[in-house]
């Protein structure tokens, strides 16, 4: 039976995308793990890997299609000793119904969790169920079951018309019965009752009606973050911790450091420094090492630090992992890669999800304070203004000038309360005024 391969999620947030280019023609042989097409996500162009085996049959969506949803049928692919002339008889039609609640599993998995190694000439003979019936399987989830010795009979396929695949057979091996499930786990399915909604785009059109303006259409990025933002100020509990923080000792540690490492190529900037300092503090302070996990709290026990970089028509938030354990030279490098392969829009999913906490500076804009909000499911976020020369007291009461940055820190209440917060806020100024804390 042919297998149709349908439009993948690659993204938690993606619901439609461009078929940029595809690799692979018609006629071509496949394996599982070759990357057959190029999809632009909501936030970046990705590889759509292979995880079935056999012939290129048919594309059905050609490249350059935009706004294909999630889930629509984008080629055909034949398995061994059928032709072109199954197609019509196996496929479904290019704009398919919507698929059955538990098709999702296969298409929200990212490609990248398709294995590279390339498969063996023979794929397992096709299993059947005990009235002799076949059980449609994919090559690839054939041969793991064979290897593990899993009983396909017993596996509930979730792939399309019901055939198994790999996440199937991977996902028997430790999946527990789910009449166990905790009442918990059966509430979090439950669906949320739906957030008001503002006026509608004809409502606001005709408010405008006698204005001359310009229609610009929200790309697939806008609309994420419209949703996301609106989702956080809608659901999360913010509260806000403002604190000044004197730099001139962080400048002139800076001034030495970099001088010093001139001739390696490296450049700090105070923004390597923030993320430093904020990596520490979420180690010193671990209840603040959390997100917000619906029915519970996660608290995570490496520091990952994400930081908010603009680009063209949005942002997005790399994620710098174990940035506690990085020197600032490392995490100034790794900081600048990500950020140049952000505005390129070339990140892959997992260098731009998790992290506890994230960090968003405006301040080499000139912008002197800000309350930044929360991206979920972080429980909170660290808005950073610029360092500006002010009139401050100093310890003898005498009055001097000093190079001094305003931060914010937004927080989730349901997470962290105010003296926790204030501990964090404590902690991240300190490493901050005396930057050699940060060396130690």
């Amino acid at each position: 039976m042919p297998i149709n391969i349908l439009m993948p999620a690659l993204s938690p947030t993606m619901e439609e995308g461009t078929l940029a280019k595809w690799i692979k023609k018609e006629g071509d042989n496949i394996s599982a793990g070759d990357v057959i097409a190029e999809i632009e996500t909501d936030k970046a162009t990705m590889e759509f890997e292979a995880v079935d085996e056999g012939i290129l049959g048919k594309i059905v969506v050609p490249e350059g299609t935009e706004g294909v949803k999630v889930n629509d049928l984008i080629a055909v692919l034949l398995e061994e000793g059928e032709s072109e002339g199954d197609i019509d008889a196996g496929a479904e039609p290019a704009a398919p119904p919507a698929p059955k609640p538990e098709a999702k599993t296969e298409a929200a998995a990212p490609a990248a969790a398709a294995p590279a190694a390339a498969a063996p000439a023979a794929a397992p003979a096709a299993p059947k169920a005990d009235d002799g019936g076949r059980i449609f399987a994919s090559p690839l989830a054939r041969r793991i079951a064979r290897e593990k010795g899993i009983d396909l009979t017993q596996v509930k396929g979730t792939g399309p018309h019901g055939r198994i695949v790999k996440a199937d057979v991977e996902s028997a091996r430790a999946q527990p019965d789910q009449s166990a499930a905790p009442a918990a786990a059966q509430a979090a399915a439950a669906p949320r009752s739906a957030a008001p909604q503002g006026m509608s785009a004809e409502t606001v059109a005709k408010m405008y009606a006698d204005r001359e303006y310009t229609e610009l259409p929200l790309d697939g990025m806008r609309k994420t973050i419209a949703a996301r933002l609106s989702e956080a100020k809608q659901t999360i509990p913010h509260f806000y911790l403002r604190r000044d923080i004197r730099l001139d000792a962080l400048m002139k540690f800076r001034g030495e450091l970099n001088a010093k490492l001139e001739a390696r190529g490296v450049k700090l900037s105070v923004n390597d420094f923030i993320i430093k300092a904020c990596a520490l503090a979420l180690q010193d302070v671990p209840g603040c090492n959390a997100v917000w996990a619906g029915d519970r709290v996660l608290q995570l026990k490496p520091s990952d630090v994400a930081v908010a970089v603009a680009i063209e028509g949005g942002l997005f938030t790399p994620v710098l992992r174990d940035a506690h354990a990085k020197t600032l030279s490392a995490l100034s490098a790794e900081m600048k890669d990500l950020a140049a392969r952000a505005r390129d829009r070339k990140l892959a999913p997992h260098e731009y999800q998790g992290g506890s906490f994230a960090i968003s500076n405006l301040g080499m804009m000139g912008v002197e304070n800000f309350d930044a909000v929360i991206n979920p499911p972080h429980a909170s976020i660290l808005a950073v203004g610029a360092g500006v020369k002010k009139p401050v007291v100093n310890a003898e009461g005498e009055i001097e000038v000093a190079t001094v940055m305003s931060v914010t820190l937004s927080v989730d209440h349901r997470v962290i309360d105010g003296a926790l917060g204030a501990e964090f806020l404590a902690a991240i100024k300190g490493y901050l005024e005396e930057p050699l804390n940060m060396l130690a």
